[in-house]
């Protein structure tokens, strides 16, 4: 632990996790930089949680930095660690507390509050879905042998897949708020901020993705020379993704805010500059992705259109990588910003909005399935899912003697929240066709991926275990 950081300890039983012990904690994490809880190692009896299944359920709740079983008892931890800080409840004010000798020893102090009682505590209490309920189209998977024992072997061999990431690193921070209101003096929403939430965002996730499935995983982007950046290169490190940054003085690292109140999203606040990297970094970028892309079997490009592919590392790269015979993906996004998906040749797939491939084509009279055949034939590419949002996505094919289309229905209809989905599809369904997979198989398994990611808010890594447990 990092004795530079204020350290503050909450200690309990925390039987039955409620908002009341959520609002007690969340008052502790404000109190200092890193929060330790203790739970007593006493079971009441049967119908109660044993400790170990308490701890977890502290874990879950995202700002609690360290959670430990206090097996030797209260005092001896307290000794061993020498918070800065204890709290306690309100309620144990005016009672007689063992903590108090021992904290008063060594400089530290108890405060007592139970947390702000304006906040419900119900955001803060919601679990994401450990098994989201995904249903899978029967009729397609017969047509195309999307059968679980076909799609566990094709995971399966995921993890002697090479895979290079390269594009635009993006920071993304949810502050939770509590609504308190509209102003008298002006019609304006009133929030109070309660928590926040740090999640890697952009190709990044894309890499975190890979990653997690099983892939062997290099990552060349941009990034500022700022903590947003540094923490960025660290917390894909702990996930085991290779990260090589270039860092360019001239731009911030990329953060987006998306402040939410209520399950919403009320406004999202965007950190960034657009302009493609100079001449210097952009040659340290080809350099770092050639020498990464050395036995790749999967390039992917995630682009944001906020300046990591500039338009001659694109066409480089792509030509370095279709003289190797490495397979290629690539995702354009055109939500907030201007996109182009027909700017990435020669890809095995492709994965636009059908916004942003009539927007590539500039067609936006044709039929979906002629878009998507066009889109591939000028760019010879040979899949691209179409992704619909909530109507699913539409598989199109363009490879010799095959002109095929097919549709796939959300496999989740009851989203969390749909930030991410596109980036984990593009992952699996680019990982399933490099492990051999038909087109087919890759829209299933990316669907899958889909489906899982919009069961949670917040980008989070898309584990092997997670896949095979939906297929279950």
């Amino acid at each position: 632990m990092d004795k530079s950081k204020k350290t503050v300890f909450v200690s309990g039983n925390f039987y039955a996790l409620h908002p009341g012990h959520v609002r007690l904690l969340r008052f502790a994490a404000e109190c200092g930089e890193h929060l330790v809880v203790g739970v007593s190692n006493f079971s009441p009896g049967s119908g109660f949680p044993p400790p170990a299944e308490r701890a977890e359920a502290l874990r879950e709740l995202g700002f609690v930095d360290r959670v430990v079983l206090l097996e030797n008892g209260l005092e001896a931890f307290l000794e061993e660690l020498k918070p800065d800080i204890v709290v306690k409840g309100k309620e144990f004010e005016a009672r007689t507390n063992p903590e108090a000798a021992i904290v008063e020893a060594y400089g530290g102090k108890i405060l007592f509050s139970s947390g702000e009682s304006t906040y419900s505590g119900r955001e803060l209490l919601v679990r994401d879905s450990e098994a989201p309920n995904l249903r899978f189209p029967a009729a397609y998977a017969t047509r195309h042998a999307c059968d679980a024992a076909n799609l566990k072997k094709l995971i399966n061999q995921f993890t002697r897949l090479k895979v290079v990431v390269i594009g635009d690193f993006i920071m993304d921070e949810y502050i939770e708020c509590t609504a308190l209101g509209m102003s008298r003096e002006d019609p304006t929403v009133v929030v109070s901020p309660e928590s926040n939430n740090r999640f890697i965002g952009g190709a990044g996730i894309v890499a975190a993705h890979a990653r997690a499935m099983g892939a062997d995983v290099s990552f060349i982007s941009v990034a500022g020379a700022d903590e947003p950046g540094r923490y960025a290169r660290d917390k894909l490190g702990e996930l085991g993704v290779r990260v090589s940054f270039v860092e360019d003085e001239s731009r911030p690292t990329t953060l987006k805010q998306r402040f939410r109140a209520g399950g919403k999203t009320l406004l999202r606040v965007s950190h960034l500059r657009q302009h493609e990297v100079q001449k210097e970094l952009c040659a340290q970028l080809l350099a770092k992705a050639r020498a990464a892309l050395d036995g790749a079997h999967l390039l992917i490009f995630s682009d944001f259109s906020y300046g990591a592919l500039p338009q001659g590392l694109v066409e480089e790269l792509s030509a370095a990588a279709k003289s190797a015979g490495t397979l290629i993906a690539a995702d354009s996004q055109s939500s907030s910003q201007m996109g182009d998906i027909a700017r990435f040749k020669n890809a095995s797939l492709l994965t636009p909005t059908e916004y942003e491939a009539r927007l590539a084509l500039r067609d936006q009279t044709g039929g979906l399935a002629q878009v998507g055949h066009r889109l591939l034939e000028e760019n010879n590419g040979s899949v691209a899912f179409i992704t619909l949002g909530a109507e699913g996505i539409l598989v199109v094919t363009h490879m010799p003697g095959s002109d095929e289309t097919d549709r796939l229905p959300a496999f989740n209809t009851n989203p969390v929240d749909v930030a991410g989905a596109g980036d984990s599809m593009l992952v699996a369904g680019s990982m399933t066709l490099a492990a051999g997979g038909t087109p087919w198989q890759a829209g299933f398994m990316g669907s899958i991926a889909a489906g899982i990611q919009i069961s949670r808010v917040g980008n989070k890594p898309i584990q092997t275990a997670e896949l095979l447990t939906a297929l279950s």
